[in-house]
């Protein structure tokens, strides 16, 4: 048995995601799972810090401190749950969280969350900073967990897998698995969370209650579909520096609610444009992510694509909510074993690299119990 742990913080800011699994070089086995919520301030602060044009060196750092401390907390409780120590655990596979990503050309993408302080405070090795060697290698850096999903899924026909977090990712796969594509398709949650914030304090619309009672607003809806990033090709990847409420100016005489199932329709149509382009074949659609409880989005996603068998990845054995948390850890047990974590033909990068920074942990030191 082989107990390794995942990190996880994604672009929504809301939490802390921790996974153990079990991993063999056949397959991942979940076997818990949580989440240590931000508060409102820390959350509001990571999504300040996406969109900001200038930040301090101190800043910075307070924030890289503060995800590691997150990380350090998530990992301690999921030990305690599972009456484990950092002795039985062999790595941890830290995201992070995304501070900035361009990709490319001369492109980076910055992931905080000191590995040495996650390392130094749980005593297990940490693997983290997984996506500048692939942006090294020429690639976007993004996304990575296709490689997972065609890892996890090993698929007996085609099929595809949707990751609805703050933004949308898709993976194509094909049934022999030598033909895999990835990409994030736009928006996910990112934009109607941050706007529920803004106008009514709650976190994000609930179910998609607001938006179902709303009305699309056709010329927003017009307007945003135009940003070019709909229509590059992969590989491509995005972030809150292209999809945030600066850059969309909402104007303030519109309902909140017709707002609300405005931007419900921006994901679920670009979701299904993105789907309907590069598998026009696919007859089966695997969702996970937070979106996955909106279920607003999820009936407008189904409307939009009506042909296709749309279902939560817990059909095939995987729980929604913790797969990217699980993809890390799984790209971290590649990193020690020496193994490549890119897929070329996601990211473009010019080869397979093994991807990420090994900081190695002590099980001897002081700050453990």
């Amino acid at each position: 048995m082989t107990l390794c742990i995942g990190l996880m913080s994604g672009t929504s800011a809301d939490g802390m995601d921790a996974c153990l699994v079990d991993i063999t070089p056949e397959k991942v086995t979940m076997i818990d799972a949580l989440c240590i919520d931000y508060p409102d301030e820390v959350s509001d602060f990571f999504k300040a810090l996406a969109v900001s044009e200038t930040l301090s060196a101190e800043l910075i750092m307070d924030a890289d401190r503060l995800i590691a401390q997150y990380g350090v907390q998530a990992v301690v409780s999921l030990l305690e749950k599972n009456e484990l120590s950092a002795r039985d655990i062999s790595l941890i596979g830290s995201h992070g969280h995304t501070l900035r990503h361009r990709p490319q050309p001369d492109g980076f993408s910055w992931q905080i969350g000191d590995p040495s302080w996650l390392a130094e405070y749980t005593g297990i090795t940490c693997v983290a900073d997984f996506r500048r060697r692939d942006i090294a290698a020429g690639g976007e850096g993004a996304p990575l967990v296709p490689a997972f999903h065609r890892f996890a899924m090993q698929p007996h026909q085609p099929c595809a897998v949707l990751n609805i977090g703050g933004i949308a990712n898709l993976t194509v796969i094909d049934a022999h698995q030598d033909k895999t594509l990835g990409f994030d398709t736009g928006p996910g949650n990112a934009l109607m969370d941050e706007y529920c914030r803004a106008i009514t304090g709650c976190s994000c619309d609930v179910g998609g209650a607001s938006a179902a009672r709303g009305v699309v607003i056709p010329e927003l809806l017009e307007e945003w579909l135009k940003h070019p990033y709909f229509v590059e090709v992969p590989p491509k990847s995005t972030g809150r520096e292209l999809f945030n409420l600066q850059q969309l100016a909402i104007p303030a005489h519109y309902s909140p609610d017709d707002v609300l199932a405005t931007l419900t329709e921006l994901t679920a149509t670009t979701i299904a444009d993105a789907t309907k382009r590069y598998a026009p074949e696919l007859k089966d659609l695997y969702v996970c992510g937070g979106g996955l409880k909106n279920s607003h989005l999820m009936e407008r996603i189904t409307a939009h694509m009506s042909e296709l068998n749309v279902q939560s990845t817990e059909m095939v054995g995987i729980h929604p909510d913790w797969m990217e948390a699980m993809a890390f850890a799984w790209l971290g047990w590649r990193t020690v074993n020496h193994l490549s974590g890119n897929l070329p033909a996601v990211t473009g990068a010019q080869g397979e690299r093994i991807l990420g920074g090994i900081y190695p942990g002590s099980t001897g030191s002081s700050h453990q119990k």
